[in-house]
């Protein structure tokens, strides 16, 4: 691991800001640090209001997008919700169609099959529209590069609707509405939106045009910030808006589907922690194991026992997900050592019956394990489809342009993307993407790096310092849970490896001399517990966590690495 302390901030901002809140020194140093500097910003972080959302009219085409969806409603025209069969597609396209049937009964959802039809808007989708007679598609999470597809929606009669947050191509679809904050055209304030956000957006114009304010809107944010979570969006601006009240509706008044799994985990308050590996991997279960229409239907559910019945449905997938997901690793980790690849600057492997449903899963183990940009690819019908990853501050999108001769189909985010190509290409693509990644990633990307706030001494965590750093949630990139460094610890003698396999270290640890003492867990540290022996001095980078054991609760360190 690489440590890296991050800049100071400017010490008079500090001391201000300090003083302006009546908060300790470390508090206004780590706001500072954020970008925070008066009493103004800190109340706007600390208590997000609704009222702070932009005008969703400053999105490109929203104005057309809402004057077409009010024109549907009125001739009682057939609209179709699409979306991706991901957790940001499965919520946006809940979001919608339930928004919808407030306006009208003729409402239907559509979810491409992950195996027959693959990613994004599909010829076989608009076939099945134009058969049932419905004239208007709104596609969340996917569209802005079907520009074939929505020409062939259009020679058919049917008007498209896009809601997208991935990068455009050259071309714009020749839709009737593409609501994309990341058009160069757009001059949208806030360009982090995820697929829910933007589809978001477009029912709070519908909401506005009518007269009435985002208030009305509330029992929608469950759904929005599960998709921030899930799709690993930065939680500043807009998005931590919605995550903040998002995540209260989902802790307070949660519709009948989240309520079904929450039950099935019974965990009291989530955080969006929670949310990203509790709650998102049984959504994203249903389009990988079965059918993304699954997810759909736990989440518009106003049946609360019907709800129930999907959630155990899905639990099952989620189960079955867990074993593909193990396997599959584990084959994976044995072709790279059978093949001798250890020492190369990317991870691409290949099996033609590996599970496509957790090929994406399985490229984010192979990274933690390698750490470095990671495909898996497997055989999806006549082509190979793959799902890439990347580690932090490589543009594995970039890799993948640079590698397009090869290449069928490709689209997604700077970490995360997937794309098809012919069989026949496969070699020449993994060369090349080696190649491409070899003359382009600095060699400290391929050490993971651990970023640190701010360096504490023990005596500086209390409960009152951690009552405040509770609310600078909910984290997420752009705002990470705060990593303190403190040097000079030493066991005071109890340390043990814990777990199954020993592999996670359990101790308890003071300052030199004697400052304080605090219990600490590092999750797959149980190897470094001869670094903590003897009672030898050591350096230790952690977050603040509170343990809970037998009605005890008790602040703690979370163990990041030791040293």
């Amino acid at each position: 691991m690489r440590w890296t302390l991050a800049p100071k901030p400017d010490q008079e901002k500090v001391a201000q800001l300090q003083k302006s809140l009546g908060v300790e020194e470390a508090i206004a140093f780590l706001l500072v640090q954020r970008g925070i500097e008066t009493f103004q910003q800190a109340k706007k972080f600390f208590r997000p209001q609704l009222e702070d959302l932009h005008d969703p009219f400053l999105m490109k085409d929203m104005d057309v997008a809402v004057k077409r969806i009010q024109e549907a409603v009125r001739e009682e025209e057939f609209i179709m919700v699409y979306g991706d069969y991901d957790v940001d597609g499965t919520t946006s396209v809940a979001l919608m169609s339930s928004y919808l049937r407030t306006q009208t009964n003729l409402v239907t959802t559509y979810i491409p099959d992950r195996y027959k039809e693959g990613y994004g808007v599909s010829y076989a989708g608009i076939d099945y529209a134009h058969d049932n007679g419905i004239t208007l598609i709104v596609a969340l999470d996917c569209g802005i590069k079907a520009i074939e597809k929505v020409a062939y929606a259009r020679e058919k009669g049917i008007d498209f609707i896009i809601c997208d947050h991935h990068r455009p191509g050259n071309q714009i679809p020749q839709a009737i509405a593409v609501l994309d904050p990341k058009r160069e055209d757009c001059n949208y304030p806030y360009k982090e939106l995820c697929g829910c956000g933007v589809g978001f957006k477009l029912i709070q114009a519908l909401e506005q045009d009518k007269g009435n304010t985002v208030q009305s809107l509330i029992p929608y944010l469950d759904l929005v910030a599960t998709a921030i979570g899930a799709d690993i969006v930065p939680i500043t601006g807009e998005n931590r808006i919605l995550a903040y009240h998002g995540l209260h509706v989902i802790n307070t008044l949660p519709r009948n589907g989240f309520k079904a799994i929450i039950n099935q985990i019974k965990k009291t308050t989530l955080t969006i922690t929670d949310v990203v590996f509790i709650i998102a991997p049984r959504i994203n279960a249903a389009g990988r194991m079965k059918h993304g229409l699954h997810a759909v239907e736990l989440l518009t559910e106003e049946n609360e026992e019907q709800a129930q019945l999907f959630a155990q449905e899905i639990e099952q997938y989620n189960k079955e997900r867990r074993e593909e997901d193990r396997s599959i690793t584990e084959l994976a980790l044995q072709q790279i050592l059978d093949h001798k690849e250890e020492d190369k600057f990317t991870t691409v492997v290949y099996q033609e019956d590996w599970h496509k449903g957790v090929i994406g899963i399985v490229a984010s183990r192979l990274t933690e394990t390698y750490y470095r940009p990671t495909l898996v690819f497997t055989k999806s019908g006549e082509k190979l489809a793959a799902s890439a990853r990347s580690v932090k501050g490589f543009d594995v999108y970039n890799a993948l342009e640079a590698c397009q001769e090869y290449i069928e189909q490709f689209g997604g985010h700077k970490y995360a993307a997937g794309l098809t190509l012919h069989e026949n290409q496969y070699e020449k693509f993994k060369q090349k993407f080696e190649e491409v990644v070899a003359a382009t990633i600095e060699p400290r990307l391929l050490t993971p790096e651990i970023k640190i706030d701010a360096a504490l001494s023990l005596t500086e965590i209390t409960p009152k310092f951690y009552r405040i750093l509770k609310q600078f949630a909910p984290f997420g990139p752009g705002n990470m849970a705060p990593t303190f460094l403190t040097t000079n610890l030493t066991d005071t003698g109890y340390a043990k490896a814990v777990g199954q396999e020993n592999d996670h270290l359990k101790c308890c640890v003071q300052q030199l001399p004697n400052q304080g003492m605090l219990g600490a867990i590092g999750f797959n540290l149980g190897k470094k517990l001869k670094t903590v022996a003897n009672k030898e001095p050591f350096d230790a980078v952690y977050s603040v966590d509170e343990n809970e054991w037998k009605g005890n609760v008790s602040l703690q360190l979370k163990l990041k690495d030791i040293r």
